[in-house]
């Protein structure tokens, strides 16, 4: 018996959400063969000798030379390795989807930076996690999970005034109208913003974005210009006020910390695996450093498989609270609709994707969800 399809929402265009459909299965195959090749990759470094060469021999006499050497090595080596794919999923699929506004040149460019920024963060956070496992080595696992509590707070403060500006040039808005808006969506939520600025968004690509970032006085509204042009005000309006709805559950606040009950879980476990296979774990900083790869591979696998879908059915619930919350603080509820709609249609989002791949990968619930659960208030 042939499966019946869905009906879909009267705002959402059919044609779109089959290619939204198509979309996504081949970003979710390019998302898996990253993985495997990152896993091989991983693995690689470290059963070939390279990892424990660059570790113990390289830089016998410099400690600190060592680490740097290591650290760049490894991002320099999967840098290059990933190039290929990378290239393939970023730029040329992107390209065929016709989101990409890129150049080769102008993505290169993206690419060294990226590597740059890793480059400091892999730096600052594997320099914190040797050197607590150094001090710390019976309780690593514990100093270390709360210490990116901290971190949490840390990088949520700063990236929208030191890391995102790297990336992308951001301008004051200066459309009075839709500040005022947006100010008063703002207020009612009891919110700050140290400004409202428009990023320029469309010089990577034609996808829509729009969100609240950073905390305290670093707080700020960006709209993607692209979503400027597409959106009414009415629609802007809903979407900000989604977002304050998550500032107004403290779902940062909340999320940061099942984050850190999260990371002492899985520290706790790569603590007991590690020294259940590696004898040598915690006998020494260059030891350590020599088995960095299966770490991070152990890593991601326990955060991902054993957490991640346990962390998305958490953020759904907290994406379903922002929704309700701006249904309730907008006047015109139908905008909250369109602008949903319309997202969904011009990024090519599936809106009705099958149950599995939901539970596995969607953050949000899915579109037509959210469209049915506005019909359904």
């Amino acid at each position: 018996m042939a499966k019946k399809k869905k009906e879909i929402h009267i705002l959402l265009n059919k044609e779109r959400q089959e290619l939204a459909r198509r979309y996504e299965k081949e970003k979710r195959l390019l998302g898996l063969g990253s993985s495997l090749w990152s896993l091989i990759l991983g693995l690689t470094f470290y059963s070939s000798g390279l990892s424990s060469w660059l570790s113990n021999s390289a830089l016998r006499n410099s400690l600190a030379g060592t680490f740097f050497l290591y650290v760049f090595s490894f991002l320099a080596l999967f840098f290059f390795c990933t190039f290929p794919l990378n290239f393939y999923s970023s730029y040329i699929h992107e390209h065929k989807w016709n989101f990409s506004n890129q150049t080769v040149k102008s993505w290169l460019w993206e690419q060294a930076k990226s590597f740059f920024v890793s480059l400091i963060i892999l730096i600052v956070l594997l320099g914190l996690l040797l050197s607590i496992m150094a001090k710390f080595a019976q309780l690593w696992w514990l100093i270390a999970g709360l210490s990116m509590a901290l971190i949490s707070v840390l990088f949520a403060t700063i990236t929208p005034v030191l890391i995102l500006p790297i990336f992308n040039k951001y301008t004051p808005i200066q459309n009075k109208e839709l500040i005022d808006a947006l100010g008063k969506i703002l207020s009612r939520g009891g919110l700050r913003s140290s400004g409202f600025f428009k990023e320029d968004m469309s010089r990577q690509t034609k996808k829509e974005n729009a969100f609240l970032a950073g905390l305290g006085k670093t707080r700020r509204v960006i709209l993607a210009d692209n979503l400027m042009e597409n959106m009414t005000i009415p629609e802007i309006e809903s979407i900000i006020a989604h977002e304050v709805g998550h500032f107004k559950h403290r779902h940062i606040w909340k999320t940061i910390a099942l984050g850190t009950i999260e990371e002492l879980a899985v520290f706790y476990i790569i603590d007991l695996a590690m020294k259940a296979l590696f004898p040598q774990f915690l006998f020494s900083v260059r030891s350590n450093l020599t088995l960095f790869p299966v770490f991070a591979i152990l890593l991601g696998g326990v955060s991902g498989f054993l957490f991640g879908p346990f962390r998305k059915v958490i953020s759904r619930h907290f994406e379903k609270q922002a929704d309700f919350y701006a249904l309730k603080n907008i006047e015109d509820k139908k905008a909250f609709t369109t602008a949903l709609a319309g997202l969904a249609d011009r990024n090519l989002s599936n809106a009705y994707p099958d149950w599995w791949v939901k539970i596995l990968y969607y953050s949000h619930p899915p579109i037509g969800e959210r469209l049915q659960r506005v019909e359904n208030i």
